[in-house]
């Protein structure tokens, strides 16, 4: 297997520190884009360096990646700061020398699961307008897709309450990827059976409900916890790059 043709280049998006994303390219032809959204609750102790392992290979494997930092609780984000971020973080491949837009992926693991789910609804709403580049597809790893719920179970020890400064009512639909429903493109959730930190109901519950409004969804179900799908080298990160390329 060649080598990526590029590997970690920090690009800025914005002026503040987080506002960056790194960017690795593959030594041939790429198949296509794929965001990196690390989780973490979004908060600030977790970074971009989560990221690194999965967009490492995703270039040594003919994709493009751009791993996403942003600011989160406790270094400037929340709501909606986190929100322009990812906006403003994915637009910025419309900056970036030779890049084939036509297939943009965001793939996010928890947190970043909501994030990658939520940016394919971002051109809906005003502040997030234009959108000068769309994403065609979201791979939900894990994630938070009902902000109501997480905060009624409890999530992250009340992280949801945390990211939006307050509990979560009608005026966070906007944020909410279950409240989305029905997306324009395809959403596949991939998530353990014994995930502990973000409940699988999470996923199954925004699958059926997607599927019920005629949307595009999947959900790959693994016997595992919250973390073996967001390892490159285990068998179900093989199971997400086939995901990936009949997104493309």
């Amino acid at each position: 297997m060649k080598p990526a043709a590029e590997s970690g280049r920090r690009i800025a998006y914005g002026n503040g520190p987080e506002q960056y994303a790194e960017l690795y390219r593959p030594a041939g032809a790429s198949r296509g884009v794929v965001v990196v959204i690390h989780g973490g609750f979004w908060k600030a102790q977790y970074d971009a360096s989560l990221g690194r392992p999965l967009a490492e290979s995703l270039a040594d494997r003919g994709w493009t990646a751009w791993n996403l930092e942003y600011r989160r609780v406790g270094n400037g984000g929340g709501a909606p700061e986190t929100f322009d971020d990812i906006a403003a973080g994915i637009d910025a491949l419309d900056d970036v020398e030779d890049l084939d837009l036509t297939t943009v992926i965001a793939l996010g693991h928890s947190a970043g699961g909501h994030l990658a789910t939520w940016a394919a609804s971002r051109g809906r709403f005003e502040r997030w307008q234009p959108e000068r580049v769309s994403v065609t597809g979201a791979i939900s790893q894990a994630g938070v897709l009902d902000l109501r719920t997480a905060h009624r179970d409890g999530l992250g020890g009340g992280a949801v309450e945390a990211f939006l400064g307050r509990p979560p009512g009608p005026a966070d639909d906007r944020y909410d990827p279950i409240r989305q429903i029905p997306l324009d493109v395809p959403v596949w959730c991939v998530h353990g059976r014994a995930d502990d930190t973000v409940p699988i109901s999470q996923s199954r519950e925004y699958v059926a409900a997607a599927r019920a409004a005629g949307a595009e969804a999947g959900l790959v179900e693994f016997d595992g916890d919250h973390y073996v799908v967001i390892e490159p080298g285990a068998d179900l990160w093989a199971r997400q790059l086939e995901l990936l390329d009949q997104m493309a």
